[in-house]
């Protein structure tokens, strides 16, 4: 099956939403992840008002575009992180409400519940069956991701409670999932409970194995790490929910700034490691791409642009064309099938 191309609007929530779908359909896309910020789509709207769902696929549906997911980054981060006044600008203002760590966790845990209702809501009105069961995609943040580099000296123990706060909280919007019939998928990236292979399997164990937790895999977020991201595909196959199209290189700057960043802007070109539109960074895509055909991934390849040198139209227009190089349709015959005499035409 044709795996849809799909543009993730977050970076895009400065337009409303019909010119996000006008832009993105001139772009070359099937259709759009679709950000829960912005004007791009309202939770509390999408449950509270009958119209509201059909409406945002009246707009797609002008624009010839498909819909396959909902993200919930934003407000997603705060669910388990410590939180600090940053998130003011982040979060809607009833989310954000006093701005007391513990209640913003609280009310962000509700919202998400919300956003995975909204998800069926909204997947229920699409014109066309999904081929696939939808997810929301997003983060979770992580109230031990300060503790990474171990200093104080930090124990397994430490470290545990972290997961187990993720699994307080996470584990209610997971039954709400299985109730919707909606998967979550984390995105593994710093900042989270989830940042690497050993890190996604000891999230895996922190909810039991639930069956609606997995991934959206970003290799951006993991080569300049040194981790394996094609090995998290095959390791994880069952878990891979979604999947962003989004390159990094690394081993750039001038020597003064490492992989931490050096609280260096995203254009800095002194810095390590950057952001690149697709197929303009290091990331081996074709090796991905043969992955996900190995462990049978059908769902939709979204682009998630990111390049603080290039102008982003140019770069969502050039992506979008990578994307449809880079995929193929997999085989349905060994290619030497024929130099058997059975399979020979006479």
């Amino acid at each position: 099956m044709k795996r849809p191309v799909t543009l993730f609007t977050g970076q895009w929530a400065d337009l409303p939403f019909e010119e996000m779908c006008r832009q993105a359909k001139s772009f070359g896309y099937d259709g759009l992840e679709i950000a829960c910020w912005g004007d791009h789509f309202d939770v509390k709207r999408a449950l509270a008002e009958d119209d509201y769902v059909q409406g945002r696929w009246e707009i797609l549906s002008r624009h010839g575009l498909t819909a396959v997911a909902l993200s919930n980054h934003l407000v997603g981060q705060a669910i388990c992180d410590r939180g600090d006044d940053r998130y003011q600008a982040i979060l809607p203002p009833d989310v954000w409400g006093d701005g007391d760590p513990e209640g913003v966790r609280q009310r962000a845990v509700q919202r998400t519940i919300e956003t995975v209702r909204a998800c069926r809501k909204f997947m229920d009105a699409r014109p066309e069956p999904l081929p696939f069961t939808p997810s929301v995609v997003g983060f979770t943040g992580s109230s031990i991701w300060h503790a990474f580099y171990a200093f104080p000296p930090t124990t397994q123990d430490w470290w545990q409670r972290g997961y187990d706060d993720f699994a307080r909280r996470c584990l209610p919007i997971l039954e709400v999932c299985e109730e919707m019939d909606v998967n979550f998928a984390l995105e593994v990236h710093p900042t989270e409970v989830a940042f690497d292979l050993v890190t996604c399997q000891r999230a895996i164990d922190a909810v039991n194995g639930h069956q609606r937790f997995g991934f959206n895999f970003d290799p951006s977020h993991l080569g300049y790490q040194g981790v394996d991201y094609v090995r998290l595909l095959r390791d994880f196959a069952a878990r891979i929910f979604h999947v962003h199209v989004k390159d990094a290189w690394w081993g750039k700057g001038d020597g003064t700034v490492g992989v931490f960043g050096g609280y260096t802007d995203w254009n800095d070109p002194r810095r390590f490691w950057a952001f690149r539109s697709p197929g303009r960074g290091d990331i081996d895509f074709e090796r991905i791409i043969c992955a996900l055909h190995d462990i049978g991934y059908t769902g939709p390849l979204s682009v998630e642009w990111e390049d603080a040198r290039m102008e982003r139209a140019h770069g969502a227009t050039e992506a979008c064309a990578f994307v449809r190089r880079l995929d193929f349709p997999p085989s349905e015959i060994v290619f030497d099938q024929p130099f058997n005499n059975t399979n020979q035409s006479r």
